[in-house]
């Protein structure tokens, strides 16, 4: 049995920024086949006001949280985040595909063992 988190703003495409998404949309699949589903709100950006890059230990420390309530999840499916928040979700030990579209296919895709990351979606924060 395996859990896979996706990043999404409206629980069908995959969020294009991670930070300002506000759900996770987690699949429980066994055997190839999801077995289950729900739905949890995430810490995003847009709760707080708007999110400044310059304050490195604010962002650091919240995008910790972020990653709260997929501390059961193996897989994080994303269609793009900022390179902090990326090296945070590795250190959660999470799987981190990056990709973008619809939610189901990204899923059925990797659950295929077809999806690559796409490592142009890191965003590199100034």
């Amino acid at each position: 049995m395996i859990k896979i988190a996706a990043v999404t703003e409206n629980h069908q495409k995959l969020s294009s920024h991670f930070g300002r998404a506000p759900f996770y949309h987690v699949y429980t699949v066994e055997n190839g086949a999801v077995v289950s589903e729900a739905q949890r709100s995430k810490p995003y950006h847009g709760q707080h006001g708007d999110h400044d890059h310059h304050e490195q230990d604010q962002s650091h420390s919240h995008h910790a949280d972020m990653f709260e309530p997929i501390r059961d999840c193996q897989v994080l499916l994303c269609g793009g985040m900022g390179e902090p928040a990326y090296r945070k979700a590795l250190a959660a030990e999470l799987e981190v595909v990056l990709t973008g579209g619809e939610i189901r296919s990204a899923l059925q895709a990797y659950l295929n063992g077809e999806l690559a990351s796409d490592m142009r979606r890191v965003h590199q924060h100034k």
